[in-house]
């Protein structure tokens, strides 16, 4: 995480962003070759390649003593006792060490996704407040919508009224003036 470097423009929605003030305690031990190498065999304690190759190593030790192909260490194999006397004297700090940092940066990790989390949660509240303003808009413009309709409508049942209405005095006209001109008609004649 300590190699990720963002731009200040991207800074407020970058996903690391919460994590990114606590890059430095990614190095357990701190970055320098020693340090590196001291967690890598930290780490290496607990892998299966280690627990059997230890195993095959002390079979082979004890194997080779006891069967008095050399007298390096016989019976009770003091130098044996003493390699893992010597192997528990460094790996126990170095374990704690990096149990401690690991536990660290678990903690500033924790936090960090505790305000990420905080962050989505402000977000949703504020979408949802939005999802809300547009829903109450949505259906004020669908009353007024409503509203227009039944006032259209109502002129169109007006319009038909005044249209029949002109089209009854079109045709009273009409009658009329042929009645009109009927007795025009037949005085002139």
């Amino acid at each position: 995480m300590s190699d990720i470097q963002i731009d200040d423009k991207n800074a407020s929605n970058h996903p690391l962003r919460f994590h990114l003030p606590h890059a430095h305690l990614d190095p357990v031990f701190g970055g320098d070759w020693f340090a590196l190498k001291a967690e890598a065999f930290a780490r290496f304690f607990g892998t299966p390649v280690f627990l059997i190759g230890q195993t095959v190593i002390v079979s082979a030790w004890i194997a080779i003593n006891a069967a008095g192909l050399t007298t390096f260490d016989i019976y009770p194999f003091i130098l044996l006792n003493l390699a893992f006397s010597l192997q528990a004297a460094y790996a126990a700090p170095l374990i704690l060490l990096a149990q401690t940092r690991q536990a660290d940066r678990d903690k500033v990790n924790s936090l960090a996704d505790a305000q990420h989390r905080e962050e989505l949660h402000l977000v949703s509240q504020k979408r949802q407040s939005q999802v809300e303003q547009q829903t109450t808009l949505l259906v004020e413009m669908l009353k007024q919508n409503t509203l227009l309709t039944e006032q259209v409508n109502a002129l169109l049942e007006k319009n038909t009224e005044v249209t029949e209405t002109v089209s009854g005095l079109v045709q009273r006209i009409e009658g009329l003036t042929n009645e009109l001109h009927e007795r025009v008609c037949f005085k002139a004649s």
